[in-house]
């Protein structure tokens, strides 16, 4: 946060380049940190790919209950989290549940990604960029990365 100049209120200013400063203002509001690269060691990074229109990183959450004071609830014995972010057709293809405001989730049917995507629709004719957010915990990571021969594809399906 910032304060304005001219009339002394707090506001939020973005960090980075235009894709990843609307996702940290977000974290910030849900009461991430700046630390938090040092909170949460990054363990795997796959980059965007134009082809599959995803990003990937897992991070270690391990002795964790929430992902913040207030956040997503953790499962017992997750000790890692995928975050995806890309663009949100293909990122609601995999998705199976939805983080509700108050931390808890639920399954997410049919007609709430339909409900998703016409808002997506609606902010995409006003010429402005959309991007979705998924994360999944696991209790371990989902394939051995010793494996030399898993290609990155085979490591992005299985995270």
């Amino acid at each position: 946060k910032v304060k304005d100049p001219e009339t002394g209120e707090e506001k939020w200013e973005p960090k980075g380049n235009s894709s990843e400063a609307p996702i940290v203002v977000a974290s910030r509001k849900i009461g991430l940190d700046e630390n938090l690269s040092k909170d949460y060691r990054r363990v795997l990074e796959i980059p965007f790919s134009s082809s599959r229109k995803m990003m990937l990183t897992v991070s270690d959450v391990s002795g964790r209950d929430t992902l913040c004071t207030g956040g997503m609830a953790l499962p017992t014995g997750t000790s890692l989290l995928s975050v995806c972010k890309g663009a949100p057709n293909f990122i609601l293809e995999y998705c199976t549940e939805q983080l509700m405001e108050d931390g808890s989730s639920r399954t997410m049917s049919e007609a709430d990604k339909k409900e998703v995507l016409d808002v997506v629709d609606h902010y995409s004719t006003k010429a402005l960029r959309v991007l979705a957010i998924a994360v999944r915990t696991f209790e371990g990571m989902p394939f051995d990365m010793n494996d030399e021969d898993l290609s990155t594809d085979q490591k992005f399906e299985a995270c």
